[in-house]
């Protein structure tokens, strides 16, 4: 059994909190650079070399790639062999975002009572903790700052098994094409597939954790990836709306084995600041 005192994750947590939102993570960085060379429309170029500018910006300035600082996602892997020392895990958790965020000088966008009277918690509280127990003793932590505008364009569909692949592909596009310049393009396109519900929304959010262009593994969904990629930025909506060839930097996809009657599909779309930052303890 191994020991992890409350105290360091606290630390780590304010730590990852702030440098997600001021550190652009270089796989994103990469495929920018790689979409302003491919896109062919000047304004859509234009646009990514200002995003671009931006990021490095932020970088050496140490302040916000975006005036959105999100809403904290928290991915947990305990190891079953840890043992938390010093209180609450989750308590420990939300301490580190508040202390990141008031020392990042980072936005505070949490509200309480989200149907009426939407009164801020001044720090950026609660997180949105997912945990999973995992072997081993150590703790791997994963902060994601999401923003307001992409994440308000999920999109969770409950397909019958008969609609198969072309199902599939028809809903995804849909989910990009209805959601247009909101989510502020160049996007990428999480998309979930099978489990439950909320299995397959939870899916689609973790899907925007693989480095882009890291294929699936599996040889069959990493083709329907290529092929809704294709069909994506075919729409034409391009950087930040403005029309052009590069409106994704990638779609990304994960399964799960479903129920015989089911097929649960959502999608999750990510701004082009796709933020996170992780540590192992």
């Amino acid at each position: 059994m191994r020991t992890i005192e409350t105290k360091e994750i606290v630390e780590a947590v304010s730590r990852l909190s702030q440098e997600a939102n001021f550190f652009l993570p270089e796989d994103v960085l990469d495929a920018l650079k790689q979409a302003c060379i491919a896109e062919i429309s000047p304004i859509g170029r234009q646009t990514l070399n200002q995003i671009i500018e931006n990021a490095i910006l932020a970088k050496e300035e140490q302040i916000a790639i975006c005036q959105d600082c999100g809403t904290i996602v928290i991915y947990l892997e305990v190891g079953q062999d840890v043992h938390i020392s010093g209180g609450d895990l989750y308590a420990a958790i939300n301490e580190g975002v508040r202390q990141g965020y008031a020392n990042g000088y980072l936005r505070k966008s949490m509200v309480r009572q989200p149907f009426s009277s939407r009164i801020n918690t001044r720090d950026n509280t609660p997180a949105i903790i997912h945990t999973d127990i995992v072997p081993g003793d150590r703790l791997k932590i994963i902060v994601m700052p999401k923003g307001g505008g992409s994440e308000n364009m999920s999109r969770l569909f409950m397909l019958a098994p008969s609609d198969g692949r072309k199902g599939i592909i028809d809903a995804v596009i849909r989910a990009v094409d209805e959601a247009g310049s909101n989510p502020c393009p160049p996007v990428i396109v999480g998309v979930g597939i099978g489990g439950t519900a909320e299995k397959a929304m939870g899916l689609a959010k973790q899907a925007l954790l693989r480095n882009i262009g890291e294929p699936n593994p599996d040889a069959e969904v990493n083709a329907l990836e290529k092929e809704l990629l294709k069909r994506v930025n075919a729409l034409g909506i391009g950087p930040q709306g403005f029309g052009g060839k590069i409106t994704a930097l990638a779609v990304h996809i994960e399964t799960f084995p479903t129920h015989i009657a089911s097929m649960p599909l959502a999608v999750n779309l990510q701004c082009h600041v796709a933020r996170h930052k992780e540590i192992v303890l």
